[in-house]
């Protein structure tokens, strides 16, 4: 064993006294599906509801060995970062200031408040992590408090490297992993397992799963060094990060493209509502990027093989649902919208609504009116049960003397529209 796993374990032993593993717990349902032998390590289920408590936890500790007088912390995070720092700074009394983007969801705000009150303040500015870190470093140099980092520092990456220690401590006897599935935002829970399961003498192949809209591991293994992002897609807020940290990258380096896996953000809503629905666990989008990669990776990778998905967190903000959901019906093709244009006469719209096919749904409907003579405007949204059905209605809306287009992926309209 070296000295990063001596180390590991040092501070699993500290995090024991105030926190219980999480469960590696086999899913009967993603076995049946995957034809595979798939566990999940439910870092959902730590009291923050995500893995980011051990290393702020460590960091914290460590730093008050060396200096146990100091008095402010400071940390940046898009939110669960932010609550296991809260978490460490209530256990260990001591004050914290956490700035965090205005586009966080409001429950991990209202958790972040409630894990750390009343020591722990939150400031709220910028449109992302990027923003919100540099106000954070800014303040902390002001007012000298010491940066806490979400996951670029030694000790964070060892900190989340406890996971993996759990991992192997909680494997069925007999039991070796062919595969762990990892998520992959700033990098220090997949340098931290990795790194430890290397020193452990542990073969298991390893896939990295990114938020196709957020790809910073993968472009910078492709780059052959670290390369920031000019734009990320922050929905995937746990792992939208524009460039992958310094010191993870040190590991993860080793890594080809091959052994990543990106995550479609509307597939990701997919994975998360058919948890929800299927088994009852509630992910956040990045807590599901690891079981929707197993839909991602060549079938001989998953079937027949031993598999560890890690939940990376379970800190959804139940307000988003109706924007997941929808995102999930358009992954899965049962819901389309339309642009359509109809005849300006008596009875066109009865006509219209005779092509739709007995499991089309009108989800939406809004009559856009112009001073067009000839015809009038529809935005349409079709929900159905089976994609195939769409075919049909297209050729029905061909048959027929209606003007359409299909506006589902068309970002431009569609988001503006709809």
């Amino acid at each position: 064993m070296g000295q990063f796993a001596d180390e590991v374990h040092q501070i699993h032993s500290l995090l024991s006294k105030v926190l219980d593993p999480t469960p590696l717990q086999k899913s009967q349902y993603l076995s049946d599906l995957h034809q595979a032998d798939i566990w999940l390590k439910r870092e959902d289920l730590t009291p923050v509801r995500s893995y980011k408590v051990r290393g702020a936890f460590a960091f914290i500790q460590k730093a008050l060995d060396a200096e146990p007088d100091r008095s402010l912390f400071v940390c940046s995070s898009a939110g669960n970062h932010a609550q296991g720092f809260a978490f460490a700074c209530r256990h260990f009394s001591k004050n914290g200031v956490v700035f965090m983007p205005l586009t966080t969801p409001q429950q991990k705000i209202m958790k972040t408040r409630a894990f750390g009150a009343p020591l722990v303040d939150i400031k709220l500015l910028g449109d992302g992590f990027d923003a919100a870190n540099a106000a954070a470093m800014q303040y902390c140099a002001e007012q000298n408090g010491l940066m806490v980092p979400p996951f670029d520092h030694p000790t964070i990456i060892r900190g989340q490297a406890t996971v993996g220690k759990e991992i192997l401590e909680q494997s069925p006897d007999g039991l070796t992993w062919d595969r762990l599935i990892l998520p992959v935002g700033g990098g220090g829970l997949a340098a931290g397992i990795t790194r430890y399961f290397d020193e452990m003498g542990i073969g298991a192949e390893f896939s990295l799963v990114e938020p196709d809209k957020a790809p910073s591991l993968y472009e910078s293994l492709r780059a052959g060094e670290r390369i920031r992002l000019e734009r990320v897609d922050n929905f995937v807020d746990g792992a939208a990060v524009a460039q992958i940290g310094a010191e993870n990258f040190k590991q993860l380096a080793k890594f080809s493209t091959n052994n990543m896996v990106l995550a479609p953000t509307d597939g990701v809503c997919a994975t998360m509502i058919d948890m929800l629905n299927v088994e009852g666990v509630v992910l956040e989008p990045a807590g599901a990027l690891a079981i929707d990669a197993l839909k991602r990776l060549p079938a001989n990778e998953v079937r027949g093989k031993k598999i560890v998905c890690v939940i990376s967190g379970g800190n959804f903000d139940f307000e988003r649902l109706p924007e997941v959901k929808e995102r999930a019906l358009k992954f899965d093709g049962l819901k389309k919208y339309y642009l359509i244009q109809l005849p300006q006469r008596p009875g066109a719209l009865k006509d219209f609504l005779s092509l739709l096919g007995p499991d089309d749904d009108i989800a939406r409907f809004e009559y856009l009116k112009k001073s067009a003579r000839n015809f009038g405007s529809v935005l349409l949204g079709i929900e159905t049960k089976s994609p195939e059905n769409f075919k049909s209605l297209h050729d029905s809306f061909d048959r027929s003397d209606v003007r359409w287009e299909d506006i589902t992926y068309n970002e431009a309209i569609a988001n503006f529209v709809i």
